[in-house]
């Protein structure tokens, strides 16, 4: 999803950044043992959306004023933010026994469970390698927060599946923990590096907590009713591994008697199509949509205001591709 920059100075820094972040991504994951390498190299591809350090440089250009250059801690930590995002999702294969990713086969399809397990654990330990070398403790304390609470949100989800009590509260809960604070972070930390005013670091985490929300409710929508050619990943997987999401939490609450049955019914049996085809009907999938969209909103209202010109606008660009993209 990620943005056309417009041509501009911001965009340019972007794309520079960007670049930086790459390279020094690939130089920490270079091993001395060709099988490792491989393995790096072949899940390269799940950077493909880079939202997390795009996210972190756009939010360090933002206050910086124009003109100004971002720090190296900025590359470090993008680089960071998106090696621990990169394990989640090698880890999330694992969990979904999914085969595609990225238009390319998962590691755990590939190589099996026990290879991408440790290439996991692989990306976390170097991503906090990497962390340390911006010679600041308390980025290392805030990313392993936040790592932390991505596995806690992880655990609860897994806690409910085939729960068809699942309630609203509980399922943001666990994509707040699961998604949503690693996007919070790397707003929150790319405007704290900048030297913003306290206030601004806490609005700009709020802002990056909502986008991590919606784009989480938009992913959960693209499984029930995206195509693996359009998506690029394996697809119906929430419902395989009974994981209620938004639109089918929506759909229960607003279904009684037999339709309520015939519901629950198809939800246990891993009926894809009936499940669709009802919650397209109910209208439980556009009030899923609608939510996600209210959610983008909301980040919009409590974006601060910048520095640097075309940032302001930029990640308001940012938030409504979120719920815009179709993979």
């Amino acid at each position: 999803m990620s943005a056309a920059l417009p041509e501009t100075t911001l965009a340019t820094d972007i794309a520079a950044g960007l670049a930086r972040v790459e390279t020094l991504f690939d130089a920490q994951l270079t091993s001395a043992f060709p099988a490792v390498n491989d393995l790096c190299r072949h899940v390269e591809r799940y950077r493909g959306k880079m939202l997390r350090p795009t996210l972190v440089l756009v939010s360090g250009l933002a206050f910086t004023g124009d003109g100004t250059q971002l720090r190296s801690e900025h590359d470090i930590v993008a680089g960071t933010v998106e090696m621990i995002h990169m394990a989640t999702l090698v880890h999330d294969d694992v969990l979904d026994d999914a085969t595609m990713r990225r238009r390319g086969e998962t590691v755990n399809f590939l190589r099996g469970n026990e290879t991408a397990v440790m290439l996991g654990d692989y990306l976390i330990s170097n991503a906090f390698h990497l962390c340390s070398r911006a010679g600041d403790p308390a980025l290392n304390l805030r990313l392993g927060e936040v790592t932390n609470t991505l596995c806690e949100g992880e655990l609860l989800q897994l806690s409910r599946r085939h729960d068809l009590g699942l309630d609203e509260p509980t399922y943001f809960e666990i994509v707040r923990r699961k998604t949503a604070v690693l996007v919070g972070a790397s707003c929150e930390l790319g405007t704290r590096l900048a030297g913003a005013a306290p206030a601004d670091v806490v609005a700009m985490r709020e802002f990056g907590e909502r986008l991590g929300v919606a784009f989480q409710i938009q992913d959960d929508l693209l499984d029930l009713l995206g195509d693996e050619a359009t998506v690029g990943k394996s697809i119906g997987r929430d419902l395989e591994k009974g994981k209620l999401t938004l639109p089918v939490i929506l759909h229960l609450a607003r279904t009684q008697g037999e339709s309520r049955l015939t519901a629950l019914e198809a939800i246990a049996a891993k009926d894809g199509e009936t499940v669709r085809a009802m919650l397209t009907r109910s209208g439980a999938v556009d009030a899923a949509r609608a939510r996600a969209v209210s959610i983008v909103e909301e980040a919009k209202r409590l974006l601060p205001q910048t520095r640097r010109t075309g940032s302001r606008e930029l990640l308001l660009a940012l938030a409504d591709r979120v719920v815009a993209r179709d993979h």
